[in-house]
C-alpha cells in the first residue's frame, strides 16, 4: 500500500484477513476490521457494499479490499473506503469478488456465492438487556439450538445497544424480525416459529414481536 499525499485522496489495494464487522445500533452494517502486515485497521463499506455482505461472513478469511484512503492533517490519521471487496487464495493466487459495484463481471472476479453458512441470531448485551433476562436468553436459544440439532447452521451472535432499553432483553432473528421483552420460557417456540422450515413443529406465539421497517442493510 502506497503512501498518501496530505489533504489528498488516493486509492489503496490492502489485503489482510477478516476479523469483523462493525455494526450500529444493533443491526446497521457500517464496516469491516480487517488484519493486515500494517496491523490492524477499520475499513468502511461504500453504501452500495454493505447490502452484498451478510454477518455470517467467517473470521479469519482471507480478503482484498480496493477503495479510496484519506489523510486527515488536522488528525494525522487516514481513513479507508472500499469500493470492492474480494475473498483471496493467496496459496493458489486466485481471487473472488465478495462485493463490487454492479457492472459485468470480469474473468478473475465472480461473485462469492458460499457453499455453506450460518444463520445469526443477535442478542442485545448490554447491562439493561442483561438485567432483565438477557442472560438466561442466551443460554435458552443455546439449549434449545442444540436440542434441535440447529448448533452447526445457526450463531449467536451478542451486540451494541438497540436503542431499547426499557423493552429489553432484545433480539433480532436471521430474517431481520426483532423481539423485545423475551424471556427464557419463551425461546422454544420463538425457535420453532423461525425454523419450522427444519422439520419443527411451530407453537403458538407467547411474545409480542416488532417488525423492522427497512430489513436491509442500508
Amino acid at each position: 500500500m502506497g503512501g498518501s499525499h496530505s489533504g489528498k485522496v488516493s486509492e489503496f489495494c490492502l489485503e489482510g484477513r477478516f476479523i469483523d464487522f462493525v455494526i450500529k445500533d444493533g443491526y446497521q452494517l457500517k464496516g469491516l476490521l480487517l488484519s493486515s502486515s500494517e496491523g490492524e485497521c477499520y475499513i468502511k463499506l461504500a453504501k452500495h457494499l454493505r447490502a452484498a455482505f451478510d454477518l455470517r461472513l467467517l473470521p479469519g478469511t482471507w480478503l482484498q479490499v480496493v477503495g479510496y484512503k484519506k489523510y486527515d492533517i488536522k488528525k494525522d490519521k487516514v481513513t479507508f473506503k472500499a469500493e470492492r471487496v474480494m475473498a483471496a487464495r493467496p496459496e493458489i493466487g486466485t481471487l473472488k469478488t465478495i462485493a463490487a459495484p454492479e457492472e459485468p463481471p470480469s474473468i478473475d472476479q465472480v461473485k462469492l456465492k458460499p457453499a455453506k453458512t450460518k444463520a445469526t441470531i443477535l442478542v442485545c448485551q448490554k447491562s439493561d438487556c442483561m438485567k432483565r433476562g438477557g442472560k438466561a436468553v442466551c443460554q435458552a436459544l443455546e439449549a434449545a439450538l442444540s436440542d434441535r440439532g440447529l448448533e452447526d447452521q445457526v450463531t449467536i451472535k451478542g451486540t451494541g445497544c438497540m436503542k431499547n432499553c426499557k423493552a429489553g432483553p432484545n433480539l433480532v432473528m436471521p430474517d431481520k424480525t426483532r423481539y423485545s421483552h423475551i424471556q427464557a420460557p419463551q425461546v422454544p417456540a420463538l425457535i420453532n416459529k423461525h425454523f419450522s422450515d427444519k422439520g419443527l413443529e411451530a407453537q403458538p406465539d407467547t411474545f409480542s414481536e416488532i417488525r423492522i421497517v427497512n430489513p436491509k442493510f442500508c
